[in-house]
């Protein structure tokens, strides 16, 4: 296992691969720390290639011995080319990567599947979740495939459908009055009273986290082995997008790409956006956001994890940060749809206007192979489109339709 162990971000000290999350030394957060100097590049890809259609075919990046069997199976979502709309933002090629594929819908069916399999090792029976939305939806699919018993801690505000997506599970949902922050801190103090729960994104965060570098490696394997030049993708905690990054640069440093890291640019909503303030004001640290107020609630981190990592992996790829407001959520979501067939919930219509921003200050060069990164399906969000299109209401006659729509009188 080319896994080794838990290691601080901040100041490397190392831990067992066992259930913790922060450093005993520093309080920095921890990772899993892998030796790949092993790997040879061209038998590393034909085991790729050769693997399940799952996140389980990159088994020689995950922190597990051997591929765990899970009951539901998450990755290889489609790399879609959308021609249209790299005509309307004036570059060579955009690519969706459309994460709505997974089994309930988003990206999170990544993170839940390592996460629950490392579970399973460590000798949990229960696992829990704090969640936005779509965490909440995989958390409560995956422990009732798999036979977990599950907690799942929600914002009382958080839409309907999410809600509905997530209780259907049989799981033990839990909405609590306050805002994500407010659900994750009630989270985080829940795990040090009940040793016996697993957390997957408060214990069992570094390997939960892992997840998310499984979208870099599918984006590569899907170009042909090859990097993009630019990839957008939302922040909220910020692990996604940097994880994205991470996924890169493993398979560079085996070998398996040739190349520098793409241009890494975040996006986030007004109304929720640390990490965007803190890369526009040169700020390093990012200033919490106690009330968050924006459509975009699966991005409603007020106190980013991940926030201060996201900031340097912007300016060290030659990317940046930028924010959007409610408006243009709703307007990327339209212009997605109409372009290229992905009805996306509101964290994909935020990550669509920051590329149309790029793309209309310039910042884009037309030569570009830019990747734009969907994490989540339009139908958990739908009231992000309401009063967004006219429904034209005709009798079943065909003077009618021609009198609503203007169409010409048939001669």
């Amino acid at each position: 296992m080319p896994a080794e162990a838990l290691k601080c971000k901040e100041c490397d000290e190392r831990y067992p691969l066992d259930a913790r999350f922060v450093c005993d030394r520093c309080f920095g957060p921890l990772e899993v720390l892998y030796d790949l100097s092993g790997l040879d590049p061209a038998e590393t890809r034909r085991r790729i290639q050769a693997g399940p259609p799952s996140i389980w075919r990159y088994a020689d990046f995950l922190p597990f011995e051997r591929s765990p069997r899970t009951a539901l199976a998450a990755g290889v979502t489609p790399l879609v080319r959308a021609d249209r709309l790299a005509e309307r933002l004036g570059v060579r090629e955009v690519w969706v990567k459309n994460d709505a594929a997974n089994p309930t819908h988003s990206f999170k069916d990544r993170v839940v599947t390592i996460a629950l399999a490392k579970a399973r090792e460590l000798g949990y029976e229960v696992v829990a979740c704090a969640s936005t939305g779509n965490l909440a939806n995989a958390v409560a699919a995956h422990a009732a495939a798999a036979g977990f018993e599950s907690y799942v801690f929600i914002p009382a505000d958080l839409e309907e459908q999410k809600v509905l997506a997530t209780g259907v599970y049989g799981t033990h949902l839990v909405a609590v009055d306050g805002s994500y922050d407010d659900v994750n801190r009630l989270c985080t103090q829940l795990a040090g009273e009940r040793e016996s729960w697993a957390f997957v994104n408060v214990n069992l965060r570094p390997y939960y986290a892992e997840g998310s570098k499984t979208l870099g490696f599918e984006i590569a394997e899907q170009l042909g082995f090859q990097l993009p030049d630019r990839v957008v993708a939302p922040i909220a905690s910020g692990s996604l997008f940097t994880r994205i990054a991470r996924g890169f640069q493993e398979w560079l440093d085996v070998g398996l790409l040739d190349g520098e890291l793409p241009a890494m640019n975040g996006a986030q909503a007004d109304g929720c956006s640390p990490v965007a303030e803190a890369f526009e004001a040169g700020r390093d640290v990012c200033r919490p956001v106690r009330f968050p107020a924006t459509i975009a609630k699966s991005l409603a981190i007020g106190d980013p994890a991940d926030g201060p990592y996201a900031v340097e992996l912007a300016r060290r790829s030659g990317g940046r940060i930028d924010s959007v407001t409610d408006e243009e959520i709703r307007d990327g979501i339209r212009l997605l749809a109409e372009t290229a067939g992905i009805f996306t919930e509101t964290a994909g219509g935020v990550t669509t206007a920051v590329l149309r921003k790029l793309a209309e200050r310039g910042e884009l060069d037309p030569s570009e192979r830019v990747v734009l990164t969907i994490t989540g399906e339009g139908l958990k969000t739908l009231d992000a489109v309401r009063g967004t299109f006219e429904v034209h209401a005709v009798e079943p006659d065909v003077e009618s339709f021609e009198r609503a729509l203007g169409a010409p009188a048939v001669a």
